[in-house]
């Protein structure tokens, strides 16, 4: 048996810094040429700056506080998801995250896709 075919776990020690984007705290816990997983905080009150992750699709599962993301044009449009909620982020979809709410906001985040995993920009156009 090949060192890839081997069941690995990542407990929070383990986990890396992941891909930096202003107000959040990406964690990774894996990644390859096709996915990448992590872990994401983000403190109360605070919003991220402008993002998209290029090829990648994203699933989001919110564990505790509220996720608040902005995207399309100007970022008019806005979704909220609270603990126990999923968000899919498209390919390419630019948004910002920010979270409302009065705790931590800890989320989990899984990717598909393939090259550089996250790109930070000025904002939607």
């Amino acid at each position: 048996m090949g060192q890839q075919d081997q069941i690995r776990v990542v407990t929070p020690d383990d986990r890396t810094a992941g891909p930096p984007t202003p107000g959040m705290d990406r964690q990774q816990a894996f990644a390859s040429d096709g996915m990448w997983a992590g872990f994401v905080r983000t403190g109360s009150g605070m919003m991220s700056g402008w993002h998209h992750h290029g090829d990648y699709e994203s699933v989001i599962y919110v564990l505790t506080g509220s996720l608040k993301m902005e995207f399309g044009p100007s970022g008019s449009n806005v979704v909220e998801a609270h603990p126990g909620d999923f968000l899919c982020v498209p390919k390419g979809a630019v948004h910002r995250e920010s979270n409302p709410s009065a705790a931590p906001a800890d989320l989990i985040v899984v990717r598909a896709g393939h090259g550089e995993s996250s790109f930070n920009v000025a904002g939607p156009e």
